[in-house]
């Protein structure tokens, strides 16, 4: 890789990493003003988990999937599946 493409993935790294952070903040704050959210510990490390490495997961692979076609085709079934594993430990939709 040359430096100007490692500077591109720290950069989208970070990125993604500031986005879980503020996905994150959201139950966060909620949590703070009702008593419906209640997150615990490991709440929030399985959704950071979730949010992060599905993030990475498209950084990695978009550097890799040269046409905007298959970009989109593969950041769509990365959001579907997020959203679906992520359903499934809220309330387990798959049982």
């Amino acid at each position: 890789m040359k430096t100007t493409d490692v500077d591109a993935v720290r950069t989208d790294v970070r990125r993604v990493l500031l986005a879980t952070l503020a996905i994150l903040l959201v139950p966060a704050v909620a949590m703070r003003f009702t008593d419906e959210v209640n997150w615990g510990a490991g709440d929030f490390l399985a959704g950071g988990a979730l949010l992060a490495g599905t993030g990475l997961a498209y950084v990695v692979a978009k550097r890799r999937i040269a046409r905007q076609p298959g970009r989109l085709l593969l950041g769509a079934l990365l959001a579907l599946g997020l959203l679906l594993v992520w359903a499934e430990l809220a309330v387990g939709i798959l049982h």
